[in-house]
């Protein structure tokens, strides 16, 4: 299917690993030009030098952490007519409810419900001038389904999905759709660390603790970044202008609701 969106520009944030570099691959098949951005800048050239070889787009690789504004300031002038922004960072660390402080709360709404904001409220209204865009926001499934242990990142997450339920009915007459994405358990380093943690709380293998969570899913798997960023791909396409302000769960089923 031709997505519609060759020779758009966009930023793609963590996108030298993981889901964000799956978003970022399947926007560079797809014949988008990319600002990507994470915060190693060796791994971040890596991926850019890969992904302008083997789909010919232009790809910018802006390394910082965009939870900062400097950071922020530097993608966003990277690309100051951005068509496309997909929104995404590291999730807080889990722990236990009683442990976590006013500071810890701060950090993790910063993260991921204060900067994708910052992000949106930067590139939209761009967007809204051309009368054109797509965001997508890489959320959680905990979203809908909450995880106890990651309760910082069920609240800043929630956040961000109340923030987006009324903006992008603000914005979708403009041409410009936002919608979120709530992975569940896909094989990259966010599910490698959780099921660390697994390994040194149960001392069992790595092994054990991977079958142990796959069974937990119908799909008896783990997600993969790459059909992950398939279905971001689409959202950024020509064909989901109709689809506004929803929360797309890819989790293989492990979401366990009629709606």
């Amino acid at each position: 299917m031709d997505l519609g969106i060759r020779g758009r520009t966009a930023i793609v944030c963590a996108a030298s690993k993981g889901l964000g570099r799956g978003s970022a691959e399947a926007l560079a098949e797809a014949g988008v030009n990319l600002v990507i951005n994470a915060r190693g800048a060796e791994a971040l050239e890596a991926a850019a030098a890969e992904m302008r070889a083997r789909h010919g787009v232009k790809v910018t690789a802006v390394a910082g952490d965009i939870t900062t504004e400097a950071g922020r300031r530097a993608v966003l002038a990277a690309a100051p007519e951005a068509d496309i922004l997909v929104t995404n960072a590291g999730g807080p660390p889990p722990g236990l409810w009683s442990d976590w402080t006013r500071e810890d709360f701060l950090k993790a709404i910063d993260a991921n419900m204060l900067t994708p904001i910052a992000l949106m409220q930067a590139a939209m209204p761009g967007m809204i001038a051309r009368g054109w865009g797509r965001v997508v926001n890489i959320t959680s499934g905990a979203v809908k389904s909450p995880i106890p242990q990651l309760g910082l990142s069920n609240t800043a997450r929630a956040g961000l999905t109340g923030f987006v339920a009324g903006t992008s009915r603000q914005v979708a007459a403009q041409g410009v759709v936002i919608n979120n994405l709530l992975p569940g358990i896909h094989d990259t380093d966010r599910a490698l660390a959780l099921d660390s943690g697994v390994v040194k709380a149960k001392g069992i293998s790595m092994e054990a603790a991977r079958a142990a969570r796959a069974a937990t899913i119908p799909a008896r798997r783990y997600g993969t970044a790459a059909e992950f960023g398939a279905t971001c791909a689409f959202l950024c396409s020509v064909h989901a202008g109709f689809i506004v302000g929803q929360n797309i769960v890819i989790d293989g089923g492990a979401n366990n609701s009629t709606l």
